[in-house]
This record gives structure tokens, sequence and C-alpha cells, in this order.
């Protein structure tokens, strides 16, 4: 028996471990899903930032750019910017269940490289060879442009330092090559300063992952926590609390729907005698598999759950008294059925009760398909009891 118990203990360790790591994948997945809602949420807006910041730059050295270049640029640039705007319209009006990151985040990448790679060529290919003040005002727009990436793209590092080089580098890469040497400090200047900008980068995009990962967990631990608060830990089934409070709600629906609802009541035969015979352990070996009978048995839509001891209770909706006493004989025969060694000849005894009357309340209901449940018991159990 020991290294039967050993393999058993084994076997529940690894299957701990694999739904630990199925958790963690599920999370992984939430955080990227969080990561992409974040980027459309917040970077709407640079779509437009990015097209009027050329538009000024062209404004401010219009007598000093030339004006083939220009209207080459903005018409490329404003493509882009459709573009990107077409695909915000596709992911605004798609149901919030297909905004995966496997449908959209490649879309995004492709969209911004293009128009940041535009916005980086045609900044260069505007910059005058001979004028140092433009070129001062080239490089001053391009650094607001690589900033307010960071602000817009922070949820994801790696698209935030790419939009920014694609920005920056063609204008500081020729300058660096410039014979002027206040054109290589500017140069240097901007390449500095990118540092500062990366490393703020990296922090804040950490920074925002940890945070959508802690709600993702917070969030689970709830869910867990809620979940144990509402559930039997024998069987499995809702708890005496969780019973009733779904119970209400389910009354109150058929209540405002007018229709039937039926209630069972089921408690074990002798099960004081099992206990007292085979002891606990394999009392509640029989619970256990009762509580699979039951979770087998019944709809999503009905309300069952373990009251207290062996008793167990079930809610019907839309069922009628008919249907609702065909279904607890065949609970009785599926109870009979079940062998919990060392246990043998197992049964239980059920009352079914229907909603008689508009007056009658969730605990009447309740009431009544306990005393039928008791008439069972006194008729010489294993049997189905209807309420008079």
């Amino acid at each position: 028996m020991a290294p039967l118990s050993w393999q058993s203990k084994q076997a529940d360790f690894m299957n701990g471990l694999e739904r630990g790591q199925d958790q963690d994948c599920v999370i992984e997945e939430q955080v990227r899903t969080d990561r992409l809602h974040q980027l459309f949420r917040q970077s709407f807006a640079a779509i437009f930032g990015s097209f009027l910041g050329a538009v000024m730059l062209c404004w401010l050295c219009w007598d000093r750019f030339s004006h083939q270049v220009i209207l080459i640029w903005l018409v490329a640039l404003g493509a882009s910017s459709l573009l990107r705007i077409h695909l915000f319209m596709g992911w605004f009006r798609c149901p919030h269940a297909e905004r995966t990151p496997d449908r959209w985040e490649r879309r995004y990448w492709l969209t911004l490289m293009l128009s940041a790679g535009i916005w980086g060529a045609g900044a260069l290919a505007v910059m005058p060879t001979d004028d140092r003040v433009s070129q001062v005002l080239v490089m001053l727009f391009t650094v607001g442009m690589s900033v307010s990436a960071v602000s817009c793209y922070s949820a994801y590092r790696y698209m935030t330092l790419m939009s920014m080089a694609l920005v920056l580098l063609p204008c500081t890469v020729w300058l660096l090559f410039q014979p002027s040497s206040m054109q290589v400090g500017v140069a240097v200047a901007v390449l500095v300063f990118s540092t500062f900008v990366v490393s703020a980068t990296r922090k804040l995009s950490d920074a925002l992952e940890k945070a959508f990962r802690l709600t993702r967990q917070m969030e689970r631990a709830h869910s867990i926590s809620t979940r144990a608060a509402q559930t039997d830990e024998l069987t499995g089934l809702m708890n005496r609390r969780a019973f009733f409070e779904h119970a209400h709600l389910l009354y109150a629906q058929c209540r405002h729907n007018s229709q039937p609802l039926c209630a069972l009541m089921l408690d074990m035969d002798h099960f004081k005698e099992i206990n007292d015979t085979y002891g606990h352990q394999a009392g509640d070996q029989v619970l256990r598999q009762i509580g699979g009978v039951i979770s087998a048995s019944f709809r999503q839509t009905d309300v069952y759950g373990r009251l207290g001891g062996e008793e167990f209770a079930v809610l019907l909706p839309n069922t009628s008294l008919e249907t609702a006493r065909s279904i607890a004989e065949q609970l009785i025969r599926a109870i009979s059925g079940l062998a919990a060694e060392p246990v043998h000849g197992l049964t239980a005894s059920l009352g079914v009760a229907s909603i008689r009357s508009v007056d009658q309340d969730l605990h009447s209901l309740m009431n009544t398909a306990d005393k039928a449940l008791y008439r069972a018991k006194a008729q010489g159990r294993n049997q189905v009891a209807v309420a008079e």
C-alpha cells in the first residue's frame, strides 16, 4: 500500500503543477491583452500628432525646404495616417472578444513602423544641407516625435524603441558625418538624450507590465477565494450560503417570467450508520460520489448544493412537477447503482415540491419539499415523495 500511496501523492503533485502552469499561461495571455488594449487606448491621438508635427515643421520652414519634397512627404505621411486610422476603426468596431494580440499586434507593428519610417525619411529629405537653423529645427521636431512615442507606446518597449529609432536615426546619423563641429555636437547630444529616453522607456514598460500582471493575479486570487467561500470542499457543490444566494435569484427570475419552479430535497438513508460502521472517511467518500452524481445529473440553469451533513437540495426552473418527479426517480436509481467501498447498498430519499400559489415564497417551497422528504423516509426510504 505504501508505494501506491506515494504514487498517488506524486500524481496529485504533478497535476497541481500542471494546473499552476496553465493558470500562469492564462495570466500571461491576459497581460498581453491588457497591454494591447492600453496601446490602442493611449495612442489614437498620436496619429494626428505625427501628421500635425510634420505640417507645422514644413510651415515654419516653408521658405527653406523644397516644396516638391514637402508635398511628397506630407502625401506619404497622410496615406500612412489614413491606414492607421483604418486600423483603429477596425479595432473599435470589432467585438471585444476578437481584440486579441494574435490578431492585432502584428498589424499595429506594421502600420506604426511604416509611419515612423516615413517620418524619419521625410525629415532627412527636407533637411537642407547648408541651413543650420533649419537643421536644428528638424532635429527639435524629431526629438519631440520620439519623446511622444514613449507616452503613446509605453506598453510595448521594443515598439517604442523601434519607432524612436526610425524617426531619430536618419537625421542624427547624417549630422554625425557633417564637417561642422556644431552639427556633430547636435547629433551627439541627441544620442545622449536618447539613452535617457531608452532607460525611461524600459522602466515605464516594466512598471506597466508588473501592474497588469499584479491586477490579474489579484483578480485570480479574488476569484479563487470567492469560489472557495461558495463551494462545499467535500463535494464540490455549492455550500448552504451560496445555494440560497443563487436560489433567491432563480426564484425571483421564475416569478418575474411566470415560470414553474420545482424543488428537490435529498437525504442519504442510514448515513449515521455508515459513519459509525465504516468511519467518517468512508462517509466522506460516499458524499463525494453523491456530489459527482448530482453535478452530472442537472442543467447549468439548475441550482443545486449541499445544505449540510447528508442533505442536498436542487431547484429546477421551468420544470413541471411530473418532470421533476421523473428526474428525482432517475437520481434515486443512479445513487442505488453507486459502489463506495467498503460501503454497499447506498440509497437516498427525495421530496419534490413545486410553487403552488403566487403567495408562496422560496422558504415555503423548500419546507414543502422537506416535508415530502420526511414522508419518503417514513414510507420506507429509497423512494420519491411528491408534496401533496
